[in-house]
C-alpha cells in the first residue's frame, strides 16, 4: 500500500491542526505518542479508547496524518505512526504541550 507524502511545514496550518485534536480520541492518540518513537496503529487504537473499531482508528489516523500531526509507515503487515514532534514545535511552539498537559493533567 502506498502511503500519503508527508505535509510539508509551511503548509501545516492551525486551524486543521485545532480541528484534528478536538475529537478526545484523536487528542489520546497524540497524547500516547507524545515520548514514543514509533506505535503500531493497532496498539494506538487501543491506547486511545474504549472497544475502537478499527476502520474508525483508521479514520481518526487519517485526520492526524492530513492535519500533519502524525506520519505512518508500513513494516510488513504493520503500520506504525510517529508523532511529528519537531516540525509541530518549529511551526506552532508550545502548542503540542499545552494540549498534551491538558490530556495528562499538571
Amino acid at each position: 500500500m502506498r502511503e500519503r507524502p508527508e505535509l510539508p511545514v509551511e503548509e501545516m496550518d492551525l486551524a486543521s491542526i485545532m480541528h484534528a485534536l478536538a475529537d478526545p480520541s484523536r487528542l489520546r492518540m497524540v497524547a500516547a505518542l507524545d515520548g514514543q518513537a514509533e506505535l503500531s496503529c493497532a496498539a494506538l487504537g487501543e491506547q486511545a479508547g474504549t472497544a475502537m473499531a478499527k476502520s474508525t482508528t483508521t479514520h481518526h489516523l487519517g485526520v492526524l496524518r492530513d492535519a500533519g500531526l502524525i506520519t505512518t509507515r508500513h513494516v510488513g503487515q504493520r503500520k506504525l505512526a510517529t508523532l511529528r514532534r519537531a516540525a509541530l514545535d518549529a511551526r506552532f511552539p508550545g502548542l503540542l504541550d499545552a494540549v498534551i498537559a491538558g490530556v495528562t493533567g499538571p
